[in-house]
C-alpha cells in the first residue's frame, strides 16, 4: 500500500504545481483582457469581494473558524489592502498602459523587496551574499527592461515609464503586506478564512473607490471582459490559491517559491501567443536577468541572527495566490 500512496502523492504535487504555475502566470493576461473595457477599480472590487465572500462561506460550511476579535480583523484588512489594493489594483491600472508580459516581469522583483523588508522590519534575519547578489542583479535587470521607456522622448513612452514605476511601488506594497502577515501570523488564525477576510476588505475598498471616482458609469460590460473577471475569480483566486496552500503543507517552501520565476515566463509567453504582444531584445535580456536574480534570492538561505532554524527560508506568504 505504501508505494501507490507515494505515487499518488507525487502526482498530486505535480498537478498542484501545474495549477500554480499556469493559472497564476495566466492572471496577467486575464487582467489585461478585463481592463480593456472594465475599469480597474470595478474589476478588482468585483473579483476580490466575490471571491472573498464565497471563500468565507465555504470555510464556514467546512467548520473552519471565520470570526475573530477586532485586532485580528483589522490586521487581516490591513494586509489585504496592502496586498490586493496596493499590489493588484496597481497592477490592473498599470496594465492599461503596459503589455501583460512586461508587467509580470517587473512584478517579479517582489522577492527582492521581500528579502530587504524581512530583514529590516522583522529584524531577526541577515541577508546573505547570495541574496545581495540577487538584489543587485535584479536592479540591473529592471534597468534593461525599462531602458526603452527611460530613453523615450514621446508622451506614450513617458506614460509607460510611470506605469512601470507604479508597479515597483505595487511590488513594494505586496512585499510589505507579506512581511506584516508574517509578523502578525498566529496559529489561532485559519489561513483560508484569513485570506477571505483580506479579499473582502480589498474588494470593498476597491468598490468604494470605484463609486467615488464614478468608474461604474464609465465601465463597459462586454462578454470578453466579464469572462476574464470570472476566470480571475475561479482560477486566479480559488484554484490557484488552494493549490498553493496545499503545496505549502506537502512540499518544502524553497520548492514552492519557484512560482516566482516560472509565472513571469508563462505570462510573457501567453501575452505573445494570445494578445500578440511584442517581445524585443530588451525584454528577452531583461527577463533573463530578472529571473536569474529571483532564482538567487529565493534560493538564498536567510540566516537568523538569533540562530532560529525556523527562519531559514523566505516566508511562503510572499507569494499569496491572489496576486497574480
Amino acid at each position: 500500500m505504501a508505494i501507490p500512496e507515494k505515487r499518488e502523492s507525487r502526482y498530486a504535487v505535480i498537478v498542484a504545481f501545474g495549477l500554480v504555475y499556469f493559472f497564476w502566470g495566466s492572471t496577467y493576461l486575464a487582467i489585461d483582457v478585463a481592463v480593456e473595457r472594465i475599469l480597474p477599480t470595478v474589476m478588482c472590487g468585483i473579483r476580490f469581494f466575490t471571491a472573498g465572500i464565497f471563500m468565507l462561506a465555504f470555510c464556514g460550511i467546512r467548520g473552519r473558524q471565520i470570526f475573530y476579535d477586532r485586532q485580528q480583523i483589522v490586521r487581516m484588512c490591513a494586509v489585504g489592502l496592502l496586498l490586493l489594493v496596493g499590489g493588484n489594483l496597481t497592477l490592473a491600472y498599470a496594465e492599461t498602459h503596459l503589455a501583460s508580459g512586461l508587467a509580470a516581469l517587473i512584478v517579479a522583483v517582489v522577492p527582492l523587496w521581500f528579502l530587504l523588508l524581512d530583514s529590516l522590519l522583522i529584524g531577526r534575519h541577515r541577508v546573505p551574499a547570495r541574496g545581495k547578489a540577487g538584489i543587485g542583479l535584479g536592479l540591473a535587470g529592471l534597468l534593461v527592461l525599462l531602458w526603452p521607456q527611460l530613453t523615450s522622448t514621446t508622451s506614450f513612452g513617458r506614460t509607460e515609464l510611470w506605469a512601470s514605476l507604479s508597479l515597483l511601488g505595487g511590488a513594494f506594497s505586496w512585499a510589505l503586506g507579506s512581511v506584516l502577515a508574517k509578523r502578525w501570523k498566529s496559529s489561532a488564525v485559519d489561513p483560508f478564512s484569513a485570506t477571505a477576510w483580506q479579499m473582502i476588505a480589498a474588494g470593498a475598498a476597491s468598490l468604494i473607490l470605484a463609486a467615488f471616482l464614478g468608474d461604474f458609469s464609465r465601465t463597459v460590460w462586454t462578454t470578453r471582459g466579464v469572462s476574464a473577471v470570472v476566470y480571475l475569480i475561479i482560477f486566479g483566486s480559488w484554484v490557484g490559491y488552494t493549490a498553493y496552500i496545499w503545496l505549502l503543507n506537502h512540499v518544502p517552501t524553497a520548492k514552492v517559491s519557484t512560482y516566482a520565476y516560472v509565472n513571469p515566463v508563462v505570462a510573457v509567453f501567453l501575452g505573445w501567443l494570445i494578445l500578440h504582444e511584442r517581445v524585443d531584445a530588451y525584454m528577452l535580456a531583461g527577463s533573463a536577468i530578472v529571473v536569474a536574480a529571483v532564482v538567487l534570492v529565493t534560493g538564498a538561505q536567510v540566516t537568523s541572527k538569533a540562530v532560529d532554524e525556523s527562519q531559514q527560508t523566505l516566508h511562503p506568504e510572499a507569494a499569496e495566490a491572489l496576486s497574480d
